[in-house]
């Protein structure tokens, strides 16, 4: 099944789907159930694995969306962008149980490919996972193993297996404390010390 996405929101190989997290950007997790949905900020998010590809994410008990993701057993990574944080920062402050947190953080749903949990509309990149149960990682530490079932991102901001920020609204963002971001910076390489001289 495909979701009637954008044409620059294009699918990323499962395997390299690790390289939407690998620099650590805060992420949005939505999930859904019963009818209900909701989105939350996380700024603890990680790749695990590569094939199957898996990724980690922390996400509190208290939070109405550790509830929908324990009754549907998925949940989406969405990756935002600093255009959005201001939104994110909403996400991650109100309470699903409140109302829609989509409608008062102006943050717009949009259905994913293969999960029924929605994805976050203007985001950055996305991935759809499924849990792997492990109980005790859960109730010890809220940390939860999501398997890669899809993954997507803006060709304009990602293509070749590269992050390329077309515009300073459009970097990833890193929480820090207290309403704080930083924006990702520049990019910048280094001659491989394993690679054959010339």
């Amino acid at each position: 099944m495909t979701a009637p996405f954008p044409t620059f929101m294009q699918p990323v190989a499962l395997p390299r789907s690790y390289l939407l997290l690998n620099h650590g950007p805060t992420v949005l997790v939505s999930a859904a159930h019963g009818g209900e949905q909701n989105v939350m900020a996380a700024a603890w998010a990680m790749p695990l694995d590569f094939d199957p590809p898996k990724m980690l994410v922390v996400v509190d008990k208290g939070t109405h969306t550790r509830h929908l993701i324990e009754a549907s057993g998925e949940f989406a990574l969405c990756v935002p962008a600093r255009e959005q944080a201001q939104a994110t920062l909403t996400a991650g402050t109100l309470s699903g149980r409140d109302g829609d947190k989509f409608a008062r953080s102006g943050l717009a749903p949009v259905p994913a490919s293969i999960i029924g949990a929605p994805l976050v509309e203007n985001c950055l990149a996305w991935l759809e996972c499924k849990v792997i149960p492990e109980p005790h990682n859960e109730q010890r530490y809220d940390l939860f193993i999501g398997e890669v079932v899809a993954a997507w991102a803006d060709v304009r901001a990602f293509s070749g297996n590269r992050w390329h920020f077309p515009a300073p609204e459009r970097r990833s963002i890193h929480y820090v404390a207290g309403g704080t971001f930083f924006a990702t910076g520049d990019a910048f390489s280094l001659a491989d010390p394993a690679a054959p001289q010339e």
